[in-house]
């Protein structure tokens, strides 16, 4: 397979308003004239972002090009709720974890160093708090079921040592304003970030040491002696090391084809308003962030800056090869939202959505990454499974480290995985998987 010629491209629907809100302070650059390169990576989200800074560590006097297809920020890294989650979620499961005791502390360490290199990036770009906020997060439950999953896995963060909090309704009431909640699980590790703001910081921080081009999509890839070729619209990149960090997309090249479940699921935020105008009681402390104690529930932060307030819900999954989906369907989902909203937040309804928008997500069955060398100087860094701040920043810099022969045991720990499994044949995938995924929807009934 010397010869990819790439058909699909990202399409990505609706406006995340994470980047309608966020400000991009570098210019743009588009792929304009013939360029040649000690490294290629091809996509600028958190994996190959992360492998440019990871690069340029092991190696900071070679040349590194950086091709997106669309606009920083903009795709699918623009487009999550923001968490950097240390602790084990496995949205494929429909719970948390799914691995023993050993595989878990496994996970989590390797989360963390994720974490460590993104605070590490944050700090030396100057992000903000805002930006970048190690301030822990709350597994907030709705419904007994929720409080039930909530003492379980407070069980299980007691056996290994780790820190948490149980919260009961009143404290959830302060924290959020809301009558909703039945109590909550508080763990310190992980990190909010402004995702948005986040990738376009790390770009900006890069670029000294990247030359990052966007709208310049690879529409061929080819090996030609010692070298890969990238054609883009007008011009191609020369490189002999690739690192593809596409995500789902590296089907589009040709690789882990039928492995990969790609699902996409749904946000909006609302308009700004002034927590004053409705009272504290209303929206409660200024910032907060709850994940659902059943992972197929309702993810809801709330942000401020400058005396005004926002609130993003999170929910719904589907399962769509075709890798797009469209406005009627987000439409439809977020007329869901406002449902859901409205429950928890009833003095907030004449507040608008402002924003809405679906983001894609790859999944693999047995849950690990399409992760290696695919060809001579071809390296894969996709499939983040759920949890992409973390996994793909983690992926990025073990294929930086893989690629320029970076010994160490965190990659030989990170590799030693095997691929990702396939998946049945379609329809019968198409029909299994969003069957799964709608009861798990239904089962998870207040938490949504």
């Amino acid at each position: 397979m010397n010869h990819h010629t790439i058909k699909r491209l990202p399409v990505d629907t609706g406006r995340s308003g994470w980047e309608a809100i966020s400000t991009r302070r570098f210019p743009m650059q588009t792929l304009e004239s013939d360029v040649r390169a000690d490294w290629l990576i091809i996509g600028a989200g958190f994996a190959g972002l992360s492998a440019a800074r990871r690069l340029s560590q092991l190696r900071p006097g070679d040349k590194v090009v950086l091709l997106d297809a669309t606009e920083v920020a903009k795709s699918t890294a623009g487009r999550n709720s923001g968490y950097m989650i240390d602790v084990p979620h496995n949205l494929a499961s429909g719970e948390y974890s799914v691995a023993d005791e050993k595989a878990t502390a496994l996970e989590m360490e390797q989360n963390r160093l994720a974490i460590a290199f993104a605070a590490e990036a944050a700090a030396e770009y100057g992000m903000s708090k805002e930006t970048f906020d190690p301030s822990g997060k709350i597994n907030a439950a709705a419904s007994e079921r929720g409080l039930k999953f909530n003492r379980n896995y407070a069980a299980s963060l007691q056996r290994i040592g780790e820190k948490h909090e149980l919260i009961d309704l009143k404290q959830m009431r302060e924290i959020t304003g809301s009558d909703y909640y039945l109590g909550g699980l508080y763990t310190p590790g992980a990190v909010l970030i402004q995702p948005a703001d986040y990738i376009r910081g790390l770009a900006h921080g890069l670029g000294s040491k990247v030359n990052l081009y966007e709208h310049s999509p690879v529409l061929e890839l080819t090996r030609q002696g010692k070298d890969w070729k990238a054609r883009s619209n007008r011009a191609t990149v020369t490189a002999p090391r690739v690192i593809l960090a596409v995500n789902g997309h590296v089907e589009s090249f040709g690789y882990f084809r039928r492995r990969l479940m790609h699902i996409f699921t749904y946000a909006s935020m609302t308009a700004a308003f002034s927590p004053k105008e409705f009272g504290s009681r209303a929206s409660g402390a200024d910032r907060w962030a709850l994940l659902p104690a059943d992972p197929m529930g309702a993810t809801v932060r709330k942000i401020s800056s400058s005396g005004l307030s926002r609130i993003v819900i999170r929910t719904r999954f589907t399962y769509d090869p075709s890798l797009q989906v469209s406005t009627k369907r987000i439409a439809g989902i977020a007329a869901e939202q406002r449902r859901s909203f409205d429950a928890r937040f009833p003095e907030l309804q004449r507040v608008p959505l402002e924003f809405s928008w679906a983001g894609a997500l790859c999944l693999s069955r047995n849950h690990v990454p399409a992760f290696g060398e695919m060809e001579e100087g071809l390296y894969s860094a996709c499939c983040e499974n759920g949890l992409g701040t973390v996994k793909s920043t983690l992926a990025g810099m073990m294929a930086a480290e893989l690629a320029t022969g970076t010994g160490n045991r965190d990659l030989e720990t990170y590799k030693d995985q095997p691929i990702p499994s396939r998946l049945p044949p379609e329809p019968f995938a198409w029909l299994g998987i969003n069957s799964v995924i709608r009861w798990q929807e239904l089962r998870a009934g207040r938490e949504g």
